[in-house]
């Protein structure tokens, strides 16, 4: 497995450096940023290689590699959606993404979900783009800290959070709701569908409610990941003030 960009690399070298096998940087690069990763491979015993940029580029199949290309083991947690259900200590806090096609999207949903304490990313095995090297690089090390969980049968997946006592919220342009008139404070699974085409017809179906983001604009919809920072935002917001009550 692959992976490129210095936030991605960095981050998998301080949590898991023994996964790390080998790593290729710009041998035209002599700044202090490529220096600073240099002594930090050096510093875990890490192969080290330098390539010019072309060759990296065709390591990682795009020009985004930051000069920075790497091979390393697969370590992630292949968490399945019972095990998280019946490990949860705390109100869950889950965000669903219904068929994601843009690797950068899942990337900055993964950010979005580090940042606000997500339990866990859950999506689809198939029709997603799945976890992949242009994904990791974009969540500049959340891949490593937030469990992504794939589910053959999103459906089935949603019907197990709600025997669980987690409401399923999902985002519709077409919502009963407005999120700002929404209790939040609970165990909560956020649904947000596909790019352009929004959630398939099952998986509304079996969202508790809709819900819509109040838009003053003359854009009608938000990026995915602005999405999902928004909701994950006004959930820990109304998390902490119910807190400051208790």
């Amino acid at each position: 497995m692959l992976l490129f960009g210095f936030h991605a690399v960095s981050s998998r070298i301080r949590q898991h450096p023994q996964s790390v096998l080998e790593v290729y940087l710009d041998s035209s690069r002599r700044d202090p940023r490529i220096k600073q990763l240099a002594s930090l491979l050096e510093a875990h015993k890490i192969k080290l290689h330098y390539l010019d940029s072309a060759r990296l580029t065709g390591m990682a199949g795009n020009a985004r590699h930051q000069g920075v290309v790497a091979k390393v083991e697969d370590v992630r947690k292949y968490l399945a959606l019972e095990d998280l259900l019946d490990t949860l200590e705390d109100d869950a806090l889950l965000l669903v993404l219904d068929g994601v096609q843009d690797p950068h999207n899942l990337g900055a949903c993964l950010r979005v979900a580090d940042a606000f304490g997500v339990h866990a990313v859950i999506a689809p095995k198939d029709r997603a783009v799945g976890l992949n090297a242009t994904a990791a690089k974009v969540a500049s090390g959340a891949a490593e800290t937030v469990p992504y969980i794939t589910v053959t049968n999103l459906a089935r997946a949603l019907r197990q959070m709600q025997d669980a006592g987690i409401m399923i919220i999902g985002t519709a342009e077409d919502g009963e709701d407005d999120i700002f008139d929404m209790k939040l404070a609970g165990p909560v699974a956020w649904v947000l569908g596909a790019e352009g085409s929004g959630m398939r017809r099952l998986t509304r179906e079996n969202c508790d409610r809709l819900v819509r983001i109040p838009m003053e604009g003359m854009v009608e919809s938000l990026n995915l990941s602005v999405t999902s920072g928004i909701v994950m935002f006004e959930t820990r917001r109304q998390r902490r003030i119910a807190k400051e009550k208790a």
